[in-house]
């Protein structure tokens, strides 16, 4: 048996098992062959492209962009640096505007503790009382 067991990448990898069947079934890493006994066995390629996976989820890319960037990779030609770069850009963009989102979040909630003594009944709680109020 040449290549590596569906077990085998997911250690090399330090991903579940089951990552690599969903992995598969979004078309980011190709369908393999199943042996006569019924195994997969996958080149030793694809510990790179799962890895590669990874560190895009790492760095907030979502699997749709991550397939978009696993195309380019395959099609270097086609693409320029500055595309990615302004890919990448965009991303931060994005990732810059959920951290405002987040701090008005902490904010918010940092004055809700404040308010909150911790003791008294619930109903008298500014906690509740905030997340009970209509729009």
């Amino acid at each position: 048996m040449k290549g590596l067991s569906t077990s085998e990448v997911a250690k090399e990898c330090h991903v579940n098992v089951e990552t690599i069947r969903y992995y598969e079934r979004r078309n980011l890493i190709p369908e393999v062959p199943r042996t006569a006994s019924g195994y997969r066995v996958f080149p030793a390629e694809i510990v790179h492209r799962i890895k590669f996976i990874r560190r895009a989820q790492e760095l907030d890319f979502t699997l749709s962009e991550i397939k978009n960037l696993i195309s380019i990779t395959e099609n270097d030609n086609d693409f320029t640096s500055q595309e990615i770069q302004q890919f990448a850009n965009h991303k931060l963009a994005e990732i810059e505007s959920k951290i405002i989102g987040l701090k008005s979040v902490q904010s918010m909630l940092q004055d809700l503790l404040e308010r909150c003594s911790g003791k008294g009944p619930i109903c008298e709680c500014p906690i509740i009382q905030s997340l009970s109020e209509s729009d």
